[in-house]
């Protein structure tokens, strides 16, 4: 538990000032992140009969990530994009050549890695970039939102939780649990509010509620991952929580969503 807490503290340090930092800070401390989460997922599918393209979808996630990164810092336009179009080619011929017995699962794996772990940081990283230059209170109010989902549900679950949300893929989560978290991530949401008005007070809830619901999903997928190739952790990086896919499992399916919702009330 004292190495999970003093592991936990120094993250949220770093995290936070990567956020705050400014635009060049956060814009390559989150290409690593994905880059990294990328590579603890296809070390953790690696199995006996599945192998990735490492090679091919880590190129494609860089590639990915630092195009969208220039794009929001104003140095290339949209069709940037277009160069990352021959890594798609090139995954497919290097199949060709690993002999492996199971080629497209390899290639659905490889792309998979690239669409679970680096295109939701992708979604989060334009959130710093939102009113079109660099503001660090949106991706700062999200991570405060998902810690204080995590926080509530952990604590509450603990004092109160009998109910179990999905026994099947996390047997310790819990229905109130469940409630703790999106109440806590609500109430911060409101204290968020009063500091950064950009937004209207109902916006900032339905983000909180966004980032329970969907943080909750996406915690229940990473768990489903880590059954279905059966581990206990995504990785080791952080002592005490895991790999980076156990502490952003929330942010995987709820980053995106966010991004989604703000674009459509603008």
């Amino acid at each position: 538990m004292k190495t999970r807490a003093i592991t936990g503290f120094f993250f949220v340090l770093v995290m936070l000032a990567s956020v705050l930092s400014g635009a060049y800070a956060f814009s390559i401390f989150f290409i690593v992140l994905a880059i990294l989460s990328l590579i603890e997922f296809y070390r953790l599918i690696d199995k006996e009969g599945v192998k990735p393209d490492r090679l091919g979808g880590t190129l494609l996630g860089i590639v990915l990530f630092i195009i969208v990164a220039l794009l929001d810092l104003n140095f290339v336009t949209p069709s940037a994009l277009l160069y990352s179009v021959p890594l798609l080619a090139f995954i497919y011929i290097r199949e060709l050549y690993r002999k492996n017995e199971r080629p497209f699962y390899n290639i659905a794996l490889t792309f998979l890695g690239v669409i679970y772990a680096v295109i939701p940081f992708l979604f989060f990283f334009r959130l710093g970039f939102l009113g079109g230059h660099y503001e660090y209170y949106l991706p700062m109010s999200f991570l405060f939102m998902l810690w204080a989902n995590d926080t509530g549900a952990y604590l509450v679950g603990m004092k109160f939780g009998k109910t179990k949300l999905f026994e099947r893929h996390s047997p310790k989560k819990t229905w109130e649990g469940f409630i703790g978290g999106v109440a806590l991530s609500v109430g911060v949401s409101l204290i968020l509010h009063h500091y950064y008005a950009n937004l209207a007070r109902w916006e900032w809830c339905v983000i909180a509620v966004i980032i329970s619901v969907f943080g909750t999903w996406g915690d229940l997928t990473e768990s489903m991952l880590k059954r279905s190739f059966q581990v206990k952790d995504s990785g080791s990086l952080l002592p005490g929580h895991g790999g980076l896919l156990d502490r952003f499992d929330g942010l995987l399916l709820a980053a995106p969503l966010v991004y989604c919702f703000l674009k459509l009330v603008a």
